[in-house]
């Protein structure tokens, strides 16, 4: 594969020029309890710049705000150069209601909160953040194009959102003229791949780069987590807070953990790490355009970036995709399966593609 921070990708439908790895400023601020303090934040932000990297994610709620104050900062000299995506629509402010919400009232306020933080006049990438049930879809839609066509806002996007409801929105932002989704962010790993059920066909198809977070499972591909000692505490309270969450969350499961055990067996066999094959594994799918790395230390992420230069054989992926198989579900298993190649084809071929 050999890629480079600066061996830039289209994102989706659009002439925006991405890094193939975006770096992920939630860790920036120590909020949450395992997040990286302004200094090492600075040399995360400052080695992945280097290296041409130019993508960065965050969101007005990461950190409590201060991961957009952060970056806000380190990004103000050289603003032009970077593309900054952040995201709107959790609750801003507990007890209100309408500080949450993907309206156009949280979609303003949010918005010109995240301009204040960032230290900037307009964002790169604004993604609704959390489906939200309430807002009608062409609120939403027409909101975003009002900020896009005042300048605040270049591109829009979506986030953790059903396929019907984000091919939906695509189609109507398209017949009406307004601004199209250009970017799709979701759970993308090893250990969650259910997104190939519709969400990844329906991005290709309607011309959205998918942006995957949490690419490592939260840790969990990175061969911290054993079968034998599920449980074992790791080394810094960071760690800790984070295998808290994990565990918390349901994502530390036997098979979540042979998953892993079959990362760590294909890293031995091609001398990388197994974050590195996790990351490498993600960016091999076409319908990737850059996965976010949410490295804590610089340590991490140079050993992330690292990702760039693995090449993985076609038993390497036959064997993780082995490991993490699951079940398509009706009707993508049916229409799959023989009976209904029989029955719709016969003994034809095609030449798909042409």
């Amino acid at each position: 594969m050999s890629l480079t921070l600066d061996t830039y990708r289209l994102l989706g439908r659009s002439g925006l020029r991405v890094s193939p790895l975006a770096l992920g400023a939630a860790t920036f601020g120590t909020e949450w309890g395992w997040g990286a303090e302004r200094d090492e934040a600075r040399k995360l932000f400052d080695h992945y710049v280097e290296r041409g990297g130019n993508f960065i994610d965050t969101a007005d709620t990461y950190t409590d705000g201060s991961s957009e104050r952060l970056l806000g900062e380190f990004a103000h000299g050289d603003r032009e150069r970077l593309v900054l995506a952040t995201k709107y629509s959790t609750l801003r402010r507990p007890g209100d209601p309408n500080s949450g919400g993907a309206h156009r009232k949280a979609l303003t306020a949010s918005v010109e909160a995240s301009l204040r933080r960032l230290r900037t006049d307009y964002l790169d990438l604004l993604y609704l953040h959390v489906w939200d049930s309430t807002t009608p879809v062409e609120e939403v839609l027409r909101g975003m194009d009002d900020l896009v066509r005042l300048g605040k806002v270049l591109y829009v996007a979506i986030s953790s959102a059903p396929a019907w409801q984000v091919s939906r929105m695509q189609t109507i932002a398209d017949l009406r003229g307004w601004s199209p989704l250009v970017a799709l962010q979701i759970e993308y790993n090893l250990v969650e791949r259910t997104g190939e059920r519709d969400l990844i066909p329906m991005a290709r198809e309607m011309g959205l780069g998918v942006v995957p977070f949490s690419p490592l499972a939260g840790g969990v591909l990175t061969g911290k987590y054993r079968r034998e000692e599920p449980g074992a505490p790791e080394t810094g309270s960071g760690d800790s807070a984070r295998r808290a969450a994990n565990q918390a969350l349901g994502a530390v499961t036997d098979r979540n953990l042979a998953i892993a055990e079959a990362v760590r067996e294909v890293a031995q066999d091609v001398g990388r790490t197994p974050a590195q094959v996790a990351l490498a594994w993600t960016l091999q799918n076409p319908a990737v355009t850059a996965p976010i790395i949410g490295a804590r230390t610089p340590a991490q992420l140079l050993e992330n970036l690292g990702a760039l230069d693995v090449d993985l054989a076609d038993s390497h992926l036959a064997r993780l995709a082995e490991a993490s198989a699951f079940p398509l579900g009706y009707p993508h298993d049916l229409l799959a399966g023989d009976h209904i190649r029989k029955v719709t084809r016969g003994d034809l071929r095609f030449d798909t593609h042409r």
